[in-house]
């Protein structure tokens, strides 16, 4: 039996009665990462990273939601202990035998993880600034402290097959930055939608997906509504 401490609780997925584990003093997931998980694609026998796991929600959803593609196997990168450890207590209580946890940055990557996955998941800190009047541990995960946009589309670089994908999220006025920076690392943009909190609203936020050695030329998907 999993044990949860005091201010842990499992909180439902709303798939198949699953659950995921949270901790009620730490940054807690948001709509950005069930939107990605949405976005994202699953194709049989994927070897899934997920970088900036925080509690696991991006890739503990995407398996919800493919369940049923064979050969899924996910490895979830987190640099704060706690949260990663929150990743393993879901681990357990699902009875996941698929998933394992790295509690590490992805700026130091171990040569294991050269051209190891076929599809990296990353729900990143993309908001710029510093964390005057904020807690450490949850600015971090908001915002590009510890890790920056360069330093994911290198370490994607090195852990992607070629022909790999990567599925992100991002602000949505910070698209051009990401085309450019991800094809200076040899990844080509090729899927992009916007979400925006209703019709006719200015998009809010950006899904990107691309594919390491691609060939340039982006599809461009109608807006989410959120």
């Amino acid at each position: 039996m999993t044990e949860l401490s005091e201010y842990e609780v499992a909180e439902d997925m709303q798939i198949d009665g699953l659950k995921i584990v949270q901790d009620t003093r730490l940054y807690r997931f948001t709509s950005d990462s069930v939107l990605l998980s949405r976005f994202a694609r699953a194709k049989t026998g994927d070897e899934v990273a997920d970088f900036c796991a925080g509690s696991g929600i991006v890739a503990f959803h995407f398996y919800a939601l493919h369940r049923k593609v064979r050969g899924l196997r996910f490895t979830l990168f987190e640099m704060q202990e706690a949260l990663s450890r929150l990743s393993e207590k879901t681990i357990a209580l699902n009875g996941f035998e698929n998933f394992r946890t790295v509690c590490g940055k992805i700026q130091q990557l171990a040569p294991e993880y050269r051209e190891k996955f076929s599809l990296i998941l990353c729900n990143p800190p993309y908001e710029r600034g510093g964390f005057a009047g904020e807690e450490y541990q949850k600015a971090i995960c908001r915002k590009e402290i510890t890790v920056n946009l360069r330093e994911i589309a290198q370490a994607a670089s090195f852990a992607l097959r070629f022909g790999g994908r990567i599925v992100l999220t991002n602000r949505a006025d910070r698209l051009a930055e990401v085309c450019y920076t991800f094809h200076e690392a040899g990844i080509e943009i090729k899927r992009v939608a916007f979400a925006a909190g209703r019709e006719g609203m200015k998009p809010y936020l950006l899904l990107a997906e691309g594919v390491k050695g691609g060939r340039p030329g982006t599809e461009i998907l109608p807006t989410v509504i959120n």
